[in-house]
């Protein structure tokens, strides 16, 4: 098997442009520039999975949550070994993240041993959590730590866009600003910003770049058409992935049902732990697009035929190479070949007369079973 990844800078680029939000009805806050950009930030993250940001957020989700965003994010599994809580065994799929998140005092257990796992997180809980993960410590507020904590939290800007009072129960909306926030903000420490350990820069706006986020460690394309494959392929569990299918986030289910109806071309980040997939069927809801088929000709410039200019497919359809990796790889010089099957990823632009240009910028050779 055949097989090349090129373009990656620019498949990298791309992928954060097709990393659409779903369309709300609800807050408006959500439907605004600036929660869509929080909102792939957090998303390519791997802090937590961005789907049903209307949800509240139970004690346990939000110490898994913390967890993803501190340096035991690659150390921890869905079962632990010890129960921490009488009411978090160990084969609960949170325990590792509950232990974690307890015995470095990022949250607290209640009296009689239990954790409440289920109980919804507050402010002030979630308040306290973050402000462990920029190094802050009980011994750093004296008297009122409740109240101390507060200040600090607000000070430090760490509730914006948030809006909610310090006993109020937080969603996945919330909890994408709160760390989005976190990411941003400067650990007690004075270095830098918080969001470096998870390779975060800020543009010159002061906001998190998530293009540098996904450019960092992306993998791919690779195409499956089976989940069991596909799961095994990974480099991380299924449970705490985030999942993306023509540039909208996805549950799993969702993600299985696209591989059980045909193929996918995949991208990967391991350290986010977050999949972008692009199938046939995109409907016009991603800026990028695949087609599998068979090479049928390779087209030439008659003022320079060293360097091919587009690629037919069986499908009748021209693609055209505007890049010099998409050129190397359909010349004389690279692997492919008339006759050969690929998968395309490709573009779709359009002139002032409404006619439609594809253009190239990666491919799999690879077959589609």
């Amino acid at each position: 098997m055949k097989r090349q990844m090129v373009a990656f800078s620019l498949a990298a680029a791309s992928l954060l442009l097709a990393v659409e939000v779903p369309l709300e009805t609800e807050a408006a806050s959500s439907s605004s520039t600036e929660f869509e950009l929080r909102k792939k930030v957090i998303g390519i993250s791997g802090i937590m999975d961005i789907t049903g940001v209307y949800q509240p957020v139970t004690r346990a989700q939000f110490a898994q949550m913390l967890v993803n965003a501190s340096q035991y994010r690659n150390t921890t599994s869905d079962r632990s070994t010890v129960s921490v809580f009488s009411d978090v065994p160990k084969d609960n799929m949170y325990a590792s993240y509950v232990r974690i998140a307890a015995s470095n005092e990022w949250m607290t257990g209640y009296l009689g041993g239990v954790f409440r796992p289920d109980q919804y997180v507050t402010l002030q809980e979630a308040a306290r959590g973050v402000l462990a993960l920029l190094g802050y410590t009980s011994s750093d507020f004296t008297g009122d730590q409740i109240g101390g904590r507060m200040s600090m939290f607000e000070y430090l800007d760490l509730n914006d866009e948030i809006g909610k009072n310090s006993s109020d129960t937080l969603t996945k909306e919330d909890c994408i600003n709160l760390f989005y926030n976190l990411l941003k903000a400067t650990p007690k420490d004075g270095s830098g910003i918080y969001g470096e350990i998870l390779g975060c820069e800020l543009t010159s706006d002061g906001e998190i770049n998530p293009l540098a986020m996904a450019d960092n460690s992306l993998k791919g394309p690779e195409v499956y058409t089976s989940w069991s494959r596909f799961a095994e392929s990974m480099p991380f569990g299924m449970n705490d992935a985030n999942f993306f299918v023509n540039g909208t986030a996805v549950e799993m289910e969702t993600f299985k049902s696209y591989l059980n109806s045909g193929y996918l071309v995949v991208y990967y980040n391991p350290g986010s732990k977050t999949v972008w997939a692009y199938s046939e069927s995109a409907d016009g809801e991603s800026d990028r697009n695949v087609v599998n088929g068979y090479i049928t000709h390779i087209y030439y410039n008659s003022s320079d035929v060293m360097t091919p200019t587009e690629v037919e497919l069986d499908d009748g359809e021209r693609y055209q190479l505007d890049s010099s990796e998409m050129q190397f790889a359909f010349s004389m010089y690279g692997t492919l070949e008339v006759g050969d099957r690929i998968t395309l990823i490709y573009t779709v632009s359009t002139d002032g007369d409404e006619n439609e240009a594809y253009t190239v910028i990666d491919y799999v050779d690879e077959d589609v079973d």
